[in-house]
């Protein structure tokens, strides 16, 4: 936690679960310490430390440095007291982990999927598999505090569900929080995959950056929006759909959306392997452009340029400081960068992009679950969740 943020914490009236906050960063405090940053009296802390150390979400971090007397115990956060399933679902695959509450990973597991099979099959395997992670952990399924759930399609945030997601038919309005809830017995908390992945990477490769672009280049494209230190999905979840805004110059591609142009029709990697004779894959380009394949990297640099057509617009709206480019697609290495950084940088203001900084992933295909690790661990740790379980 920023010290801004633990400022705004303690001048809030103080319940166990408000003070949880000012813990969470992990730095041991005392007592003491405690009652300087609430201004409450140091009877009401302890018996508040003492309800805490007993959920286990806190424990005894050693002896502070003293000028005489006995040393003052200190408390911390424990990200060991309980663990989370982060599941990051994609069009074809599906990659899940097990972690604590700080989002270290403690078992992972990644496979191909087809998201098309429905709700049904796709979300009895994470189950499965699930269950399977804790055994690997060695954590009882007690230990499951939460479930994150990341899905490649438009969500609403408030409940969880699809709507209308172009590329994962049968899911449209399906119950996922219920039906893992009644599988797992935990809360469940969805949201769409390039959210998650924006929070990822913002939570834990760039946590001092508060204003970053994630953009997801892949099947589809979509990106997730950090500003103010704070994932931003706009007023029904919809925040961020770069791929069905049309590219300037116009094309009539149609789009599996029902439009015609649209960003993803030419600059995703379907898109772009339906211009190379030997890709069918974002996977092929990939290879393609790894062995040397000119054509291939030229198509990449194209589709580049027609996102950053895209951003550019978003660079002028937004002003991030970083735009963080991850996808399959982005494996391709410096061509699809190449593309998007030559038109960013000159269609928009030089105020926008002088500090701007356009990189790949650094989170080597972790981004979606460490996004659903951090979004369940928020849900788990919240003043009104600590607060719950100790009354």
């Amino acid at each position: 936690m920023r010290m801004d943020e633990l400022l705004k914490v303690a001048a809030r009236p103080t319940g166990a679960g408000e003070m949880f906050q000012l813990l969470r960063d992990g730095q041991p405090r005392t007592r003491s310490d405690l009652a300087t940053l609430t201004g409450q009296a140091r009877s009401t802390i302890a018996a508040r430390v003492e309800a805490l150390l007993s959920s286990g979400f806190v424990s005894p971090a050693g002896e502070a440095s003293s000028t005489g007397g006995r040393p003052p115990a200190t408390f911390a956060f424990n990200p060991a007291a309980r663990v989370v399933l982060a599941v990051d679902l994609g069009a074809t695959h599906s990659r899940l982990a097990l972690t604590d509450l700080a989002g270290t990973v403690l078992a992972e597991h990644a496979e191909p999927i087809a998201i098309a099979e429905g709700p049904g099959p796709v979300l009895d395997r994470v189950v499965e598999l699930g269950l399977g992670l804790l055994g690997t952990a060695g954590r009882p399924a007690s230990d499951l505090a939460s479930v994150g759930v990341g899905l490649p399609g438009p969500v609403e945030h408030s409940t969880g569900r699809p709507i209308n997601p172009p590329i994962m038919p049968g899911w449209d309005d399906a119950d996922v929080p219920g039906l893992l809830a009644r599988k797992l017995g935990v809360p469940v908390l969805v949201d769409n995959d390039v959210n998650l992945m924006a929070l990822g990477e913002h939570t834990s490769q760039w946590p001092d950056v508060d204003h970053l672009l994630f953009v997801k280049v892949a099947t589809g494209i979509g990106a997730g929006i950090i500003s103010d230190g704070r994932i931003r999905r706009g007023a029904q979840g919809a925040a961020g759909d770069l791929g069905h805004i049309a590219v300037p110059g116009g094309s009539d591609r149609p789009c599996r959306c029902g439009n015609t142009g649209c960003l993803e029709a030419v600059a995703s990697g379907p898109a772009i392997a339906s211009a190379l004779p030997d890709a069918t894959t974002s996977a092929d380009v990939v290879a393609l452009v790894r062995s040397g394949d000119l054509a291939a990297s030229r198509e990449v640099r194209e589709a580049g340029r027609h996102i950053g057509e895209v951003l550019a617009a978003c660079v002028s709206m937004l002003n991030p400081s970083v735009i963080v480019i991850g996808g399959v697609v982005a494996e391709a290495g410096e061509h699809l960068l190449a593309g998007i950084r030559e038109v960013v940088y000159r269609r928009s203001l030089p105020l926008a992009t002088q500090h701007l900084r356009i990189v790949t992933s650094r989170t080597l295909g972790r981004a979606g679950v460490l996004g659903a690790s951090a979004m369940a661990s928020d849900h788990v740790l919240s003043a009104v969740a600590i607060d719950a379980l100790l009354s």
